[in-house]
């Protein structure tokens, strides 16, 4: 038992289980890239990292260099991609700490290949074509050959640039967890196009990735030589469009506090900022150390519950930066101390992260992305 007034655990033992389903769907050829960028979505970068290497990952995707760097200091010697734009300024960076940089058009390549020759340095890239996510990459995503031509044109280019090794090319699905595949087919066969034209042009052999989590587990077809497995490596789901009889993932993250204070109130009695919320019967109250401050939503007043004992409590009131209150009326024996599930199990009950998600009109990635710096997290081995 620790003393934290609110906490995350982390089950790194689930996260070692679901790298083993990710890499139970590939073939003995494609490789798994473990994308443990924000954090590792909430579950702590590091720590997450090492067990997906442990357990079979070849190599580790980050959103920024700062990411990498930070790996890097954490003794973490796997490859590491980093995913988003880094300004040829940190060019530097990128080789001090012996990472791969993605390269979204020929203008940041370029200025990353002068930047490389200024320091008689090689930078290591991988070229992001965008096939229809209409976010970064080279434009591969209009209706014609054309583009297609002057994307694969624009890669061979980018090749050919003094200064840089280009050891891989990629591109990122816009609907992959949807039931209706036909876009991520069109953008896969985009995809595939630049690659067959970049070879004829004579590029070497690169490394082709572009299956997310929903299309490792839907669209076996599109995992190449790595698939960036994310969301799923954290036992979550992307979408309800996927087949989940196909892999059986364990959420590795708990969300949990503890009631600091019990009170009994009559009716009348009004809760929280606003006073919102008025009690219509003698009522007992348990507050929470947990608020918005903490990633739990204000957006959950009078909407969430949590487990308090095995039951389910709802919030009463809104929720306050660091403090909610919880009707426990229907809860025997609540007393300061006692643990308070916010979402994960209790006594055989449960609350999962997708509901949580669903109250919040959002996806479960936001909710563990939610959780914040101030939250200790608690690692189980």
């Amino acid at each position: 038992m620790n003393d934290f007034p609110v906490w995350a655990e982390i089950d790194l033992k689930a996260v070692a289980h679901n790298v083993a389903q990710v890499k139970s769907l590939l073939g003995p050829q494609c490789t798994l890239m473990a994308v443990v960028k924000a954090d590792a979505y909430g579950h702590g970068m590091s720590e997450v990292a090492a067990a997906a290497l442990e357990n079979g990952a070849s190599a580790l995707g980050v959103a920024r260099l700062c990411e990498a760097v930070e790996l890097r200091a954490r003794g973490v010697d796997a490859p590491v991609l980093v995913l988003g734009y880094t300004p040829p300024s940190m060019c530097g960076e990128i080789v001090k700490n012996n990472c791969d940089q993605t390269v979204c058009s020929y203008s940041d390549a370029l200025a990353l290949s002068r930047a490389a020759q200024s320091l008689q340095m090689s930078v290591r890239v991988h070229v992001k074509i965008d096939t229809g996510m209409g976010r970064l990459g080279i434009d591969a995503n209009g209706p014609g050959s054309a583009n297609i031509s002057e994307a694969i044109d624009k890669a061979l280019a980018i090749i050919r640039l003094p200064g840089l090794k280009v050891t891989g090319i990629y591109t990122h699905f816009a609907s992959s967890d949807s039931s209706d595949k036909s876009y991520t087919r069109l953008q896969f066969e985009r995809f595939m196009r630049v690659i067959d034209g970049v070879g004829a042009g004579g590029a070497p052999a690169l490394v082709r990735h572009a299956a997310n989590s929903a299309a490792i587990i839907n669209m076996p077809e599109t995992h190449l030589d790595m698939v960036r497995a994310g969301i799923s490596l954290y036992g979550l789901y992307p979408s309800a469009g996927v087949d989940r009889g196909r892999v059986d993932l364990k959420p590795a993250m708990s969300f949990k506090s503890r009631i600091v204070q019990v009170k009994s109130v009559p009716a009348g009695y009004r809760i929280s900022y606003g006073s919102t919320y008025e009690t219509s019967k003698p009522t007992t109250l348990g507050v929470v150390s947990v608020g918005y401050a903490d990633g739990y939503s204000r957006l959950l007043s009078s909407k969430g519950q949590m487990l308090v004992r095995g039951r389910r409590a709802p919030v009463v009131g809104r929720v306050c930066m660091d403090l909610t209150v919880l009707d426990v009326s229907g809860v025997d024996g609540v007393s300061v101390g006692d643990e308070v599930v916010i979402f994960g199990t209790q006594d055989g009950q449960a609350i999962a992260v997708d509901e949580i998600a669903s109250m919040l009109g959002t996806i479960n990635y936001e909710v563990v992305s939610s959780i914040t710096h101030r939250v200790p997290r608690v690692y189980i081995y």
